[in-house]
């Protein structure tokens, strides 16, 4: 599931950069391309990967 969000993070990000949109320092595309670094980097530690089967 974080994976999806970090695709989706990363292509929010490019269209901020690739359309040159002025934005306010909390949405640059640099800090949109950290956050979904973040969820893949969570992602990959195996938070959010869905259902943990214990016995």
């Amino acid at each position: 599931m974080l994976g999806i969000v970090a695709a989706v993070l990363f292509f929010v990000s490019f269209l901020i950069n690739a359309a040159d949109i002025s934005t306010n320092d909390v949405f640059s595309s640099t800090n949109v391309m950290l956050l979904g670094l973040m969820a893949l980097a969570l992602h990959v530690a195996g938070i959010g990967s869905g259902v943990s089967r214990r016995r």
